[in-house]
C-alpha cells in the first residue's frame, strides 16, 4: 500500500462525540493501509472545512479527505455512517421544542445516551468500518 502514497486529512474536534467514534477508527485503518495522515482542528480550518459543510450547511465532523501523493481527492468520509445517523436522528425527533423548559435536560440525556452507545454498542462500531471500507474500497486495495 505505501506504494500508492495515499494521504488523508481528517478535520476533528476533541470535544466531537463522533470523532470519539470515528477517529480511531480510521487511524487504525491508515496505519494498516500505511496512508501518511494529518489531524486539523475543525475551528482553526473553517477556510477548508467550508468546503466540506454536511448537507450544504453544517461543519459536523469528522470529515476524512483521501488524496493521492499530489493532493488530487480521491474521496470523503463523514461525519457518521448511515446507522448511526439513524440512531441520531431518531432520538432528535424525541426532543422537546428547543424552547421548551426541559430542551436542555433532554438533549443533555440523549447526549449521554449516544456516548454511551458509542463506547459500549460493536455494531455502531462495525458501521463505521463498513461505510469508510465501502467509501474507500477501490484506493485501499
Amino acid at each position: 500500500m505505501k506504494e500508492k502514497n495515499l494521504r488523508m486529512v481528517s478535520l476533528t474536534a476533541d470535544w466531537c462525540g463522533d470523532a470519539a467514534l470515528c477517529v480511531p477508527i480510521m487511524q487504525r485503518i491508515a496505519e494498516l493501509a500505511s496512508i501518511e495522515t494529518r489531524f486539523l482542528i475543525r475551528d482553526e480550518n473553517l477556510e477548508l472545512m467550508d468546503q466540506y459543510l454536511t448537507n450544504g450547511t453544517a461543519r459536523s465532523i469528522p470529515i476524512f479527505i483521501l488524496t493521492n501523493e499530489l493532493g488530487d481527492e480521491l474521496a470523503v468520509w463523514g461525519p457518521r455512517s448511515p446507522e448511526v445517523q439513524q440512531w441520531v436522528t431518531e432520538h432528535k425527533t424525541k426532543l422537546p421544542e428547543q424552547g421548551a423548559p426541559d430542551f436542555a435536560e433532554k438533549q443533555k440525556e440523549m447526549f449521554a445516551a449516544f456516548k454511551k452507545t458509542i463506547t459500549t454498542d460493536p455494531a455502531v462500531w462495525t458501521s463505521v468500518i463498513r461505510d469508510i471500507r465501502n467509501r474507500f474500497e477501490t484506493h485501499l486495495s
